[in-house]
């Protein structure tokens, strides 16, 4: 009788303390000022709606708010797949109403990532949609994360929320290197293929925005040069959204050459992507 007594204290104990964590693992992520933080929290009304993948964080957005006097938001992640991207998008326009303008880097059709989409469980409790896409993603971890309220925490989201309980604001997210001689010499090794996935998502996101009265802009952020000689399948990938969209996709893939302005080959850095603003701006795409 006194071991089933020590079983149930046991039980009941790791029950407390998985939710008084659970407990305390939320409230870092509600006190952060990580992008999703401050979407959930009230805290993320913007003029500009900027949408992609980690090359959507070449919308650098101190620089961006410096010239056009607008506020912005970017919804942008690493390896974001277009699936999460669109209910975070349709999160966002359900919580803030003064949104001008939806800025959509495309090249974020290109993947899927159920990975990142698990990872986003600290935010679950705060979207039905979210909830309902990690259910859809991967069944076994969304009811492991029922069971066990820590399990959602297990992951880099949470890691990057708890670093911005620290900071100001996650604006400035953007590589701040130089590409390097080594990989400029490899380039030509590099065997790249971009593919659409999942583009019905996308027009969702345009679909919504329009019925809001929001104007939308598909764009293709730079490349480093050399690299987007070699990919494979961009033309086609512009062109195929273009078909379904019916909505032309500002090509800016090639209008960065020097160097200096890249972090490597997908990505400018910061001195790349102050020019690269100019060139938006003068293009009137703010």
């Amino acid at each position: 009788m006194s071991k089933i007594l020590w079983i149930l204290a046991f039980l009941l104990l790791t029950f407390v303390g998985d939710r008084l964590g659970g407990l305390l693992l939320n409230s870092i992520v509600e006190r952060s000022s990580f992008r999703y933080s401050r979407l959930y929290c009230d805290a993320a009304g913007a003029d500009i709606l900027l949408v992609g993948n980690s090359r959507g964080l070449s919308f650098f957005q101190p620089y961006i708010e410096e010239i056009t006097k607008k506020s912005t938001f970017n919804t942008s992640y690493n390896s974001m797949p277009i699936d999460l991207a669109r209910v975070i998008v349709d999160d966002y326009l359900d919580h803030y109403s003064n949104v001008e303008k939806v800025i959509i880097d495309v090249t974020l059709c290109d993947r899927s990532n159920p990975q990142l989409i698990n990872g986003f469980m600290p935010y679950a409790k705060f979207s039905k949609r979210l909830d309902s896409l990690i259910h859809d993603n991967n069944p076994t971890a969304y009811y492991a994360s029922k069971i066990s309220h820590l399990y959602r925490y297990n992951n880099e989201i949470f890691q990057r929320a708890a670093f911005y309980q620290y900071k100001v604001n996650d604006e400035d997210w953007l590589i701040d290197r130089v590409i390097t001689d080594a990989l400029i010499e490899e380039v030509t090794q590099v065997d790249y293929r971009i593919d659409l996935v999942k583009l019905e998502e996308l027009k969702k996101i345009i679909r919504r925005a329009k019925r809001e009265g929001i104007a939308v802009t598909l764009i293709v952020n730079p490349y480093f040069p050399a690299f987007r000689d070699r990919m494979k399948g961009l033309d086609e990938f512009i062109q195929t959204v273009e078909e379904a969209t019916q909505m032309v996709v500002h090509d800016y893939s090639k209008v960065i050459t020097d160097p200096i302005h890249f972090g490597d080959y997908q990505h400018i850095n910061k001195a790349g992507s102050r020019v690269y603003i100019d060139l938006l701006h003068q293009d009137n795409i703010f």
